[in-house]
C-alpha cells in the first residue's frame, strides 16, 4: 500500500487532492488572503478575559445553540446591513467552511447536485464531493462575470438542489450584482426548487452593499460569512450563516453536538465588542487594494477588478513561471490554476511596496 488510492474510499474521492496553500519561509506571504495586521492589543486583553472566564466552566459542555454569539451577530448583520436579522435567523459554526458542509449535508448528500460558476471557491465543489453531492461546474464569461443566460440555461437542464453564489468572488475578486442574485434564484425554484447560497466571505471589502437584504420573503436564499477576513480573526474558525429561521432550524438536524468550543464562543463575542476598530484596518486595506489595482495596471497587468481584499492579475503566458519569480523575489502569491492568471492579498503598505518591486522586475525580466 503506497497512497489514499489504495484505500477502500469513495470514488468521487480518488484523484483529489486536500485543499491548501503552500506556507513557504519568505519575508513576504500574500497568498492566504488573511487581513495583515495582529487583533489590537485591547481586544487581545479583552479575549484573554473572556477565555479567562469560559476556562472555569471547561468541565461542563458549552452553550450547544450559542445564543449570546448568534444573538450578537445578528445585531452586527443589523447594524452593517440597515437589514433587522434577528437571533432566529443566523447560524454559527467552525469556519465558513463548516457553515457550508452543513449545508450541504442538509440540502445535498447521494442523489443531490449542487452547481457553482468556475473559476470560484474550490471548496464549494470539495465540500460537495466530500458530502457525496455531485459536483456541476457552471460557465463565466471571459471577464469573469457570470454568463446570466447560461447559467439560468444550466439551472433548468441540471436541476441542482443546491447553488453557490461567490460574491465577491475569490480568485477572482470581481462581485455578483443583486440583479443577477435574483435571476439565478428565480431560475432555481422554477428548476427545483433549490437552495441558493451566496457566499459573502470577503463583503466587508467591497464597494457595494451586502446581498444579505435579499433573504427577507425568499426561504431558500442563504447568505454565508466568515469572522476569518475582516475581523483579522483567521485563526478563531468561525463562520455564519443568515437565512430563514426554518434553514437555522434545518442545518441543526446536521450540526455535531456542542460543535462550538466555549473558548471559540468567547473569542468571537469579544471581537465583536471591537467591531468599529477592526473595521477600520479594513478602510486601510482597501485603500491598499485600489492601490495595487492603480500600479499593476500602470505596469501593463491586466487586472480583474476587485471588491475583495485580493487582487487577480496577468495575463502570463506561463503563470506557474511567473509564480516561481516572484517568489524568487522574496514574495509569496497564489497560483489558484487559473490559465494565465496570479492572485496577490493586499497586506501592509510596507508588504505591498515590496510584491510591487518583485512584479517590476519580473515584468523587466519578461521584456528583456
Amino acid at each position: 500500500m503506497s497512497g489514499i488510492d489504495d484505500l477502500p474510499v469513495r470514488d468521487e474521492l480518488r484523484g483529489k487532492s486536500p485543499y491548501g496553500a503552500p506556507q513557504l519561509d519568505v519575508p513576504v506571504r500574500l497568498n492566504t488572503n488573511e487581513n495583515p495586521y495582529p487583533l489590537p492589543e485591547p481586544l487581545v486583553e479583552r479575549i484573554a478575559e473572556r477565555v479567562r472566564a469560559a476556562a472555569r466552566d471547561l468541565n461542563r459542555y458549552p452553550d450547544r445553540d450559542a445564543v449570546e454569539l448568534r444573538t450578537r451577530l445578528a445585531r452586527y448583520l443589523t447594524d452593517t446591513s440597515g437589514h433587522r436579522v434577528g437571533l432566529a435567523n443566523v447560524w454559527a459554526a467552525n469556519g465558513s467552511n463548516e457553515v457550508l458542509q452543513q449545508l450541504l449535508q442538509t440540502f445535498g448528500g447521494p442523489g443531490r447536485t449542487a452547481i457553482g460558476f468556475e473559476p470560484s471557491y474550490s471548496m464549494h465543489a470539495l465540500i460537495s464531493r466530500g458530502t457525496g453531492t455531485g459536483w456541476i461546474s457552471g460557465p463565466r464569461n471571459d471577464d469573469f462575470t457570470i454568463d446570466l443566460a447560461a447559467a439560468e440555461k444550466a439551472i433548468a437542464e441540471h436541476r441542482p438542489d443546491v447553488v453557490f453564489v461567490t460574491t465577491p468572488n475569490n480568485p477572482t475578486g470581481n462581485a455578483v450584482p443583486g440583479d443577477t442574485v435574483l435571476a439565478l434564484y428565480e431560475a432555481a425554484q422554477a428548476a427545483k426548487p433549490s437552495m441558493v447560497v451566496v457566499d459573502e466571505a470577503y463583503v466587508e471589502f467591497s464597494h457595494g452593499d451586502s446581498l444579505l437584504p435579499l433573504i427577507e420573503g425568499r426561504p431558500h436564499l442563504v447568505v454565508s460569512r466568515t469572522m476569518s477576513k475582516a475581523f483579522g480573526a483567521a485563526g478563531l474558525r468561525l463562520g455564519y450563516l443568515a437565512a430563514h429561521p426554518a434553514v437555522v432550524d434545518a442545518v441543526q438536524l446536521v450540526r455535531l453536538p456542542y460543535h462550538l468550543s466555549a473558548v471559540t464562543q468567547a473569542t468571537a463575542l469579544a471581537a465583536l465588542e471591537h467591531t468599529d476598530t477592526l473595521l477600520k484596518y479594513v478602510d486601510q486595506l482597501k485603500a491598499e487594494r485600489d492601490r495595487l489595482v492603480r500600479e499593476l495596471l500602470a505596469l501593463g497587468y491586466e487586472v480583474t477588478a476587485s471588491d475583495a481584499n485580493f487582487v487577480q492579475f496577468g495575463r502570463f503566458a506561463d503563470a506557474r513561471t511567473a509564480w516561481r519569480q516572484i517568489l524568487d523575489r522574496g514574495v509569496l502569491v497564489r497560483d489558484n490554476g487559473v490559465p494565465g492568471w496570479l492572485r496577490v492579498t493586499a497586506g501592509t503598505p510596507e508588504e505591498n511596496d515590496a510584491f510591487l518591486d518583485a512584479v517590476r522586475d519580473v515584468k523587466k525580466e519578461q521584456s528583456a
